[in-house]
C-alpha cells in the first residue's frame, strides 16, 4: 500500500515486532489493574503526574500536599519519584516530612506497572489508614509528553502538568497526554505578562481533545491555584469506599477459585 511518497510495506520482523509490543502492553495493563485494585481496598488514590523536564512537576506535588493540609488533613499524600538519574528531588520531599521514594529508570523513559508494583512490594508504604482517612500516591513520571502516556501504572487519575513556557502549540503537537489527561495544571501564569503565550489558541487545542477535562491555572512562584487542584483530588480521594472494593475483590476470587475447581472437575472426568 502507497500512502505518498511513503512505501507501507509490513514483513514478518514487523508483524512479530508488533505482537511483542502488544504483549508487552497487555501485560502491563494487567499488572497496573492489579496496583490499581490493591490502592483502591487501602482508600489510597494514585496519580500519574506527567509533563515534560522543567514544567514544575515536583513544585505542583509540593504545593498542592500543603495546600491538602488545609483542604482535607483525613488525607495521607505518599510520593513516588521517577527520574533516569539521581534523587534530588526525593532528598528534598524528605526533607520536607513527606514520605517520598525514589525509582531511577537510568534511560527509559517513562515509568511502567511493572516496575511501580515492585516498589510497592518493596518500599515499605504504610497503608494502615485510620476509619475515614485516605490516601493520596502521587507517581512523578519521567519528564516526557510521549511515552508517559502510553502505559498505565495503576492510577486513578493522569495529571498532566504543561507550562506557559513550553508555549501554547502543546496540545497540538503532543495530543495523547492531553487526550488522556483527567485534570491538567498549566503552570507558571505569572509570567503570562512576560511571554507571547496565546491562551485562547492553548485552550481550543485542549478542548478539541478533550472536551471536559478540568484546566487548573497555578503558579509556584505565588502558590495561585493549587488550592483548588488539593480540593479537586481530595474529592476523589474520599470518594473511594476501600470496604466495597475489597468486598468485589473477594467476590471475583470466589468466583474464579469455584470457576477453576469447576473446569478441573469436569476434565477428571
Amino acid at each position: 500500500m502507497v500512502c505518498g511518497d511513503i512505501n507501507w510495506r509490513y514483513t514478518m520482523h514487523d508483524i512479530r515486532r508488533i505482537n511483542l509490543e502488544e504483549n508487552i502492553l497487555d501485560e502491563n495493563d494487567h499488572i497496573a489493574e492489579h496496583i490499581n485494585e490493591h490502592m483502591s481496598m487501602h482508600g489510597v488514590l494514585v496519580v500519574n503526574e506527567m509533563g515534560a523536564p522543567g514544567v514544575g512537576k515536583t513544585t505542583s506535588i509540593k504545593n498542592i500536599i500543603s495546600n491538602l493540609k488545609e483542604v482535607e488533613p483525613k488525607i495521607r499524600p505518599y510520593v513516588i519519584e521517577g527520574d533516569i538519574e539521581s534523587d534530588i528531588d526525593t532528598k528534598h520531599l524528605t526533607e520536607l516530612g513527606i514520605d517520598a521514594y525514589q525509582i531511577n529508570t537510568f534511560g527509559a523513559c517513562h515509568l511502567d506497572a511493572p516496575l511501580i508494583d515492585h516498589q510497592l512490594d518493596h518500599m515499605h508504604m504504610d497503608l494502615d489508614l485510620a476509619e475515614g482517612q485516605r490516601g493520596i500516591l502521587f507517581i512523578e513520571n519521567i519528564g516526557n509528553l510521549v511515552c508517559p502516556a502510553e502505559f498505565s501504572i495503576g492510577e486513578h487519575v493522569k495529571m498532566l502538568i504543561s507550562t506557559v513556557t513550553e508555549g501554547s502549540d502543546k496540545p497540538y503537537k503532543y495530543p495523547l497526554a492531553f487526550e488522556k489527561a483527567d485534570i491538567i495544571i498549566l503552570s507558571k501564569v505569572d509570567l503570562i505578562p512576560y511571554l507571547d503565550f496565546d491562551e485562547d489558541f492553548y485552550m481550543k487545542g485542549v478542548r478539541a481533545l478533550n472536551k471536559d477535562v478540568p484546566v487548573f491555572k497555578v503558579s509556584g512562584k505565588t502558590g495561585e491555584g493549587y488550592k483548588e487542584v488539593a480540593q479537586w483530588l481530595a474529592k476523589k480521594a474520599m470518594a473511594l469506599n476501600p470496604k466495597e472494593h475489597a468486598e468485589l475483590h473477594a467476590h471475583m476470587h470466589d468466583h474464579d477459585h469455584h470457576h477453576d475447581h469447576d473446569h478441573h472437575h469436569d476434565h477428571d472426568h
